[in-house]
């Protein structure tokens, strides 16, 4: 659990932020909106095309680069 204390003469507004950041930085809020909604597992035929894609497309870059277009 995460909390802030005010500070002796801080605004609500500053410890606000504080607070924020420290939310942000923890990695609480990305946890919870990732476990906001059961997401279904992916079947073998799209993972298989998503590799495909990506080493195509990883292939591509590295090609892009060595002709100096990228």
């Amino acid at each position: 659990m995460i909390e802030s204390k005010k500070k002796e003469g801080e605004s609500s507004s500053n410890l606000l932020f504080r607070f924020s950041k420290r939310i942000r930085q923890s990695g609480v809020l990305t946890e919870v909106r990732k476990r906001r909604f059961k997401s279904r597992k992916v079947n073998k035929r799209a993972r298989r095309l998503s590799a495909i894609y990506r080493t195509k497309k990883r292939e591509e870059v590295a090609r892009l680069k060595k002709l100096g277009l990228l």
